[in-house]
């Protein structure tokens, strides 16, 4: 693994949103949700996030979960993804990284 700067981590902005929506997205290469994501006063966004084999859509709905904000938008087929979700990779789950107890919408992750 490549060790970076400790100013390279500094320029990531890591933030913790609400899950507002979940579909399926049969588009995706490999089996994805779109999701629709409230950070606060940053606003809405979107994303892909490949997490069917470990959630449903109603357990994703409702639920924090910590994105990476500041990339530029990623076309997925028809779909913009607007953040990255982060999440913990097991074999061939993801699971989503989140906060141990509830957050104001839109809190920085250091």
């Amino acid at each position: 693994m490549n060790e970076i700067q400790f100013e390279d981590f500094e320029k990531l902005d890591f933030r913790v949103g609400t899950v507002l929506e979940v579909h399926e997205f049969p588009e995706a290469h490999k089996p994805a949700y779109q999701l629709t994501i409230d950070f606060g006063t940053l606003g809405i966004r979107k994303t892909s996030a490949q997490l069917t084999s470990s959630y449903t859509p109603s357990d994703l709905k409702n639920q924090q979960v910590v994105a990476l904000l500041n990339i530029p938008p990623k076309q997925i087929g028809s779909f913009i993804s607007e953040c990255l979700v982060l999440g913990a990779v097991n074999a061939r789950d993801v699971f989503i990284i989140q906060p141990a107890c509830s957050v104001t919408k839109g809190s920085s992750v250091k």
